[in-house]
């Protein structure tokens, strides 16, 4: 969450239905409602976006992880603030933070089984501890209990699993004396954005290649204060291959709708960043856990309006991440290796989107019917599908399916009574041009308007 928005401690549940067109629980979001304006730009500017973002386009989902401090308390990461711990005494939780060695080999194992093509880890959080070695502060991981880099074990482990590597990095600061002190200060604010800046060039230099940088929370300047230009000048020097996101107050190459899938323009790249149950870093007593269904349901929803998926994990204190997260995963990944032909489908767009029974998305002319409720039998249709269909397959085993088309609808035929996959049934058909749907033309013609 960004300056000028509601604190945490303001913000209440939304109750999200299942669906994941609709927006879900929003719990301690940081979703920005003054996104920065999306400035004119040069076509070389423009070609060299497209460049870099390619293979992000067509990763599609990816692993989000909270971890840090925070975890040890089990309380979710913004305990220090709503729970008003004084820095002072939060800073003693760095010597009781001793993670079991090489933990992220697990997470990256656990991402690539899920059909997660990338990861984003918090390098530092709003807490202010580091997990990578710096010159700048022993408020890290090396110089405190883990005895170690964190940072690059995580990208070690992530490469080990061929999967693209991105760093989390909260601007804002509870720990740093001139964290907050910088908004009236300008001598306080000229260190403090020299040790920010400090951070990304050490993160920026001192791994290897880094494919993505999550700002997070500008909380309490803006883009002048944070002297972001120069900021993102620095990093794309460094990294002439990274993508940014849009929390730094600019525009930079992706927006980052939080807990809620919402689409942004068309040719404006986005990224759903969500949880698993309510919190993002560990919290203990925390049950309110997505089933798998609705996880691919989101996916879907994502590959649909042309975004990308960033599911969270919060690992334990150790390292070890909640079973009930191996679990779910666990189900997403055997429902991609099925079907990720439907879902990693690059920044393409999908037209229709009307039916009760599922929902969609296309590659090229196929057209994909997720079907979320599995009647069986000849009782599967959906209307208004202006393209003719010339062949129709369960995606997961590839078996034929029978299919009438008509002026109204198109109906799937002598389909076994059990949804032959889980949790979600894809039929792909393939298309005679693009797929269009008019989702009005039925009640229209019925009723003598066409």
């Amino acid at each position: 969450m960004d300056d000028g928005q509601m604190s945490r401690r303001d913000y209440m549940k939304l109750l999200g239905g299942a669906a994941a067109a609709t927006a879900l629980p929003l719990t301690e979001a940081r979703a920005q409602s003054n996104p920065p304006p999306i400035p004119q730009e040069s076509a070389e500017t423009k070609a060299d976006r497209e460049r870099r973002m390619r293979w992000w386009h067509e990763a599609k989902f990816g692993m989000f992880i909270h971890w840090g401090l925070y975890s040890v308390l089990g309380r979710h990461e913004w305990v220090q603030e709503m729970e008003g711990i004084p820095a002072t005494e939060y800073a003693r939780i760095a010597r009781e933070f001793r993670p079991r060695p090489n933990a992220a080999r697990e997470w990256a194992q656990l991402a690539k089984r899920a059909g997660q093509r990338y990861m984003v880890m918090t390098t530092k959080h709003h807490e202010g501890f580091c997990l990578f070695d710096t010159k700048t502060t022993d408020f890290c991981a090396p110089r405190q209990g883990p005895g170690r880099d964190l940072v690059r074990e995580y990208v070690e482990a992530a490469r080990a699993e061929g999967l693209r590597v991105g760093f989390y990095y909260s601007l804002m600061d509870w720990h740093h004396p001139d964290g907050a002190r910088c908004e009236r200060d300008e001598a306080a604010r000229r260190r403090f954005v020299e040790y920010i800046h400090t951070h990304l060039r050490e993160l920026l230099t001192n791994y290897g290649k880094v494919d993505v940088l999550w700002y997070d929370v500008s909380w309490p300047l803006d883009a002048a204060g944070w002297e972001s230009e120069r900021m993102n000048r620095m990093v794309f020097d460094l990294q002439p291959d990274i993508i940014v996101n849009n929390r730094n107050k600019l525009a930079g190459d992706f927006s980052t709708p939080e807990q809620q899938i919402t689409a942004t323009e068309v040719g404006r790249a986005w990224e759903s960043c969500m949880t698993m149950n309510d919190s993002w870093g560990y919290q203990r007593a925390d049950d309110g856990w997505k089933t798998p269904k609705q996880i691919v349901r989101n996916l879907i929803t994502c590959a649909h309006d042309g975004g990308n998926y960033l599911l969270n994990i919060g690992p334990k204190p150790d390292g070890s991440i909640p079973l009930e997260s191996v679990a779910i995963l666990g189900a997403v990944g055997r429902w991609t290796a099925r079907n990720g032909e439907s879902v990693y489908v690059g920044g393409e767009r999908c037209q229709p989107r009307r039916s009760r029974n599922g929902s969609f998305s296309r590659r090229g002319n196929t057209l994909y019917f997720h079907v979320h409720y599995w009647p069986g039998g000849d009782d599967l249709a959906f209307a208004g599908l202006q393209t003719k269909v010339r062949s129709a397959r369960l995606l997961a085993s590839g078996r034929p399916v029978r299919f009438e088309q008509d002026e109204y609808r198109v109906r799937f035929r002598g389909l076994p009574v059990r949804a032959p996959d889980t949790p979600v049934t894809t039929i792909a058909l393939e298309c005679e041009s693009e797929p269009r749907q008019d989702e009005l033309f039925v009640r229209r013609r019925e009723r003598g308007a066409v």
